[in-house]
């Protein structure tokens, strides 16, 4: 092939000549089947690109292109109708155009290169397409079997035009990419006419599974099982064999038209339901679809057609939906629980937060789509050590506990006894503990904020390198504190006081999750005091007209508001009354586990709406009289259980166990919450510490912005703050990885062949239609739903049951103004059922999809104690 073969000007680049490097030249497809070529056995059809120069000279033909564009980028993004003109106008603009004659000269002088007379596709290739974290597959258009060079000329300008389809917009702005950072070039390949054609995913689409390959195949073109128009024979190939097939009656194709296009035929009846591809050219497929995973380094979605029993690529895109895999070392079967769902923290983390996680958590974690993963693979390598870890993570998560149970039944699945390393506590470890002494409790406290005074005052002289050499000692500190043998006893103690008593009271009494009511209003629970005693501020504030009128009127930005109070009469004691709280509790945030996630004391103006909400809801002393009725609840019940008990017989040995139990719970049943808010407030410390560095790096001119640190693991922060140097590109690259991860669903459980496994209820003892979950907080309840996804939106009367994918301490302020929780998240000794069973509320939590299958407004009854939820209305 010639120079002048290969390279046709300045618009048009032949694409073999092309690889997946040069996107910003060929778009995602040209490059994608650029590389494709360059595989050793794939064919790829010949053709060629018109390039993005061709489409900036084309957008330059029409100025007032400009000003539309410029008008679509500030229309909202829920206004749809306003999307959908505008787009069409941009589209129209665009195909008016009479493409340049030397612009039009390239193209038809390529075509003349490879047949005038031949058939193409006439392909759309963006530069934000068919990329790692984005595929837009669909988004822009494809036109099959074009005939002649007016015709060719004619589909280009119609794909240019494709980049502004509505749903190529929308999707653009759901994934952060501004429509002007996206250009437009179009692959003009030559037509293939196949005996069959369909897709194959080198893993399987639907349980993530990278060891098994899935082909959709159908008769003729592959636009009948795009459009839909029949159902595909779907083949599961798993180390050279298939090992699943389902053959389906594909009673239509779509076949191309001599004088170009294309049309639906009738398949006869005798090969309706003939396999579309043999097994032996699905094994051959799926060596294929190896070779080009290879080649890209990662999962793919392969588009191919079959002719003369060869196979042709004619596209190749990520699988960009798949939950990554943690990395590893060797090739032994791992197995992954996720530690969102045990923090009720799904959602991604930067990775700041992720390193700065591992660095001081207890057990070896591992990383993979923003979000952290504990390996229990060595665990269930024996009998002993698997009943007990599948026993603890049944009592705490029932669907974890299922997960982990389907995977063990799966066959080619042996875990190995590995190292778990040091600090790595046995699953075995769960016997029920001595009775502990309730005065280690304040012992403990006191612990807590002896160190992290000593942190805050030790950290106030640590500048430059030697502030990361002092964190990671304090690190170490951060871990002896949590690792503290007589902390694990106090956490432990009232653990198991808690599943002993809702055992034995179920065996000996018939009675369900007694403990919730003997829980109520323990003391030293800081969590609870934290809603409790923001009551506390909204009765400082409620006599005050003028403040809650202000109040109202703050929006999120509104950050120094605070400042403004002290205008207003009554402004000084309610900015005091807010201050004092963010002083206990401005650590806090939504999130809490990632040091990236915005303080309450960094944005106050997310308490405002939950003040208004008290002070809307409730009377003054509202917090005291709630913690008094709660304990003397507590007290009844205790009074009642010990009297059933002792009619029974052997009564009085009961009863004076359950006595031991319940003091045991009462004493140790709030200390559960303290720890965690230890860690966020060293947490906050440590922050704070390494934003004064981030501001440094802003001023000498290192950073772009402060928050670009958040982007950085704390080991790359360290190499920063020592060079003055930033890897501009890796933080550009970590942005946009994190942005395609919050797009994810994290499952509970993950292998490390990539198989998802969220687990299930294995219940029929509910009734139709109703929402399954795990009951952690006693007592049935109905109301209005409130799906409310972001704390800083609640808008709550008294009597609503808040429904929200997950919580954590910082939603408690929420509870005390709700009458009932459903979280996506969650277990039995989690945070919200923590609080909810203090505050008496009726919970279900670990219910899959709640925020999506309850409406906003819905009348729904949530019975607490059965663990399901009933849709009223």
């Amino acid at each position: 092939m010639t120079e002048q073969y290969r390279q046709y000007g300045q618009y048009v680049s032949d694409l073999g000549e092309v690889d997946e490097t040069q996107v910003a030249v060929v778009g995602g497809k040209g490059a994608q089947l650029g590389g494709l070529a360059r595989i050793e056995g794939v064919v790829v059809p010949d053709g060629f690109c018109v390039t993005t120069d061709g489409f900036r000279r084309i957008m330059a033909e029409a100025p007032s292109i400009d000003g539309l564009i410029d008008e679509l980028s500030r229309v909202a993004p829920d206004d749809r109708e306003t999307v959908r003109t505008l787009s069409a106008r941009i589209r129209r603009a665009i195909e008016e155009i009479v493409v340049p004659g030397d612009l039009a000269a390239e193209i038809t002088g390529a075509l003349a290169r490879f047949g005038e007379a031949s058939a193409y596709a006439v392909r759309s290739s963006a530069t934000a397409e068919d990329l790692p974290t984005a595929s837009f597959a669909g988004q822009q258009d494809t036109y099959l079997n074009v005939v002649g060079p007016t015709e060719i000329l004619r589909h280009v300008s119609r794909c240019w035009a494709s980049l502004f389809t509505e749903r190529a917009v929308t999707y653009r702005r759901r994934n952060g990419i501004d429509d002007r950072t996206v250009h437009m070039a179009v692959v003009v390949q030559g037509m293939v006419f196949p005996e069959a054609s369909g897709i194959l995913f080198t893993a399987d689409p639907v349980t993530g599974n990278r060891k098994v390959a899935t082909v959709d195949a159908g008769f003729g073109l592959g636009e009948a099982l795009v459009s839909g128009l029949v159902n595909p024979d779907v083949f599961k190939v798993r180390d050279d064999e298939v090992v699943a097939r389902t053959v389906s009656a594909k009673q239509f194709a779509v076949q191309a038209l001599p004088a170009g296009g294309t049309r639906e035929v009738t398949i006869e009846a005798q090969r309706q339901e003939r396999p579309a591809l043999t097994d032996e050219q699905v094994v051959r497929l799926g060596r294929l679809g190896r070779r080009i995973e290879a080649h890209f380094g990662r999962p793919q979605d392969i588009e191919w057609c079959l002719v003369d029993d060869g196979f042709r690529i004619v596209q190749s895109r990520p699988i960009t939906t798949l939950f990554p895999i943690p990395e590893r070392t060797d090739q032994e079967d791992h197995l992954y629980v996720s530690v969102g769902h045990q923090q009720m923290m799904t959602d991604a983390m930067k990775p700041l937060g992720l390193s700065m996680w591992r660095l001081t958590a207890m057990v070896a974690m591992h990383e993979a789509g923003g979000r952290l993963f504990v390996d229990v693979a060595p665990r269930l390598a024996s009998p002993a050590s698997r009943a007990a870890l599948l026993e603890v993570m049944g009592r705490g998560d029932p669907l974890v506990r299922d997960a982990l149970e389907t995977v063990l039944g799966h066959e080619e699945f042996v875990p190995s006894p590995l190292d778990a390393g040091p600090g790595a506590p046995s699953a075995g470890e769960v016997s029920t503990p001595p009775e502990a002494d309730p005065a280690i409790v304040p012992e403990l406290i006191e612990r807590s904020r002896a160190s992290v005074a000593a942190l805050e005052r030790d950290i106030r002289s640590k500048t430059g390198p030697a502030l990361f050499d002092f964190l990671l000692e304090a690190f170490e500190e951060h871990k002896r504190v949590l690792g503290d043998p007589l902390n694990m006893q106090a956490i432990m103690a009232g653990m198991e006081a808690t599943w002993w008593l809702n055992d034995k009271l179920w065996e000996w009494l018939g009675e369900k999750n007694a403990a919730d009511t003997l829980t109520l209003s323990a003391p030293d629970n800081i969590t609870s005091e934290m809603g409790l005693e923001l009551l506390d501020v909204a009765d400082v504030i409620r006599p005050h007209t003028e403040v809650v009128a202000f109040l109202r009127g703050v929006r999120v930005e509104d950050e120094g508001f605070l400042d403004d109070l002290v205008k207003l009469t009554g402004g000084t004691e309610a900015r005091a009354a807010i201050e004092g709280y963010l002083d206990r509790y401005g650590m806090r945030c939504v999130g809490e586990i990632d040091i990236t996630r915005p303080r309450w004391s960094e944005h106050p103006t997310t308490l405002v709406p939950v003040i208004l909400d008290n002070v809307r809801n409730f009377e003054p002393g509202a917090a005291e009289r709630r913690f008094e009725e709660g304990r003397q609840r507590a007290a009844r019940k205790e009074q009642e259980v010990l009297a059933r008990l002792r009619a029974l017989p052997d009564g009085d040995r009961r009863a004076d166990a359950t006595k031991r139990m319940i003091d045991q719970v009462r004493a140790f049943a709030g200390y559960r919450e303290y720890p965690k808010y230890g860690i966020v407030r060293r947490t906050f410390v440590y922050k704070r510490a390494l934003l004064e560095e981030a501001v440094r790096l802003v001023r000498a001119g290192v950073l772009a912005e402060q928050e670009d640190v958040f982007y950085l693991t704390f080991e790359e922060f360290h190499d920063v703050v020592r060079t003055n140097r930033v890897d501009d590109r890796l933080v550009r690259r970590r942005k946009e990885e994190f942005r395609s991860y919050q797009a994810l669903t994290p499952p509970r459980v993950l292998t490390s062949d990539g198989e998802a496994v969220s687990g299930a209820y294995r219940r029929d003892d509910v009734p139709d239609g109703a929402l399954v979950g795990l009951p952690v907080s006693a007592g049935t309840v109905e109301g209005r739903a409130r799906v409310i996804l972001d704390m800083a939106d609640a808008d709550l009367e008294a009597g609503d049951i808040l429904v929200t994918p997950f919580t954590d301490p910082s939603w408690s302020p929420l509870f005390v103004a709700v009458a009932g929780l459903v979280t996506e998240v969650g277990g039995l000794m989690t945070h919200g059922a923590v609080i909810a069973r203090e505050y008496g509320l009726p919970a279900v939590v670990g219910v899959e999809g709640a925020t999506r299958m309850i409406r906003d407004g819905q009348r729904i009854r949530v019975h607490g104690s059965d663990g399901y939820i009933e849709m009223l209305s």
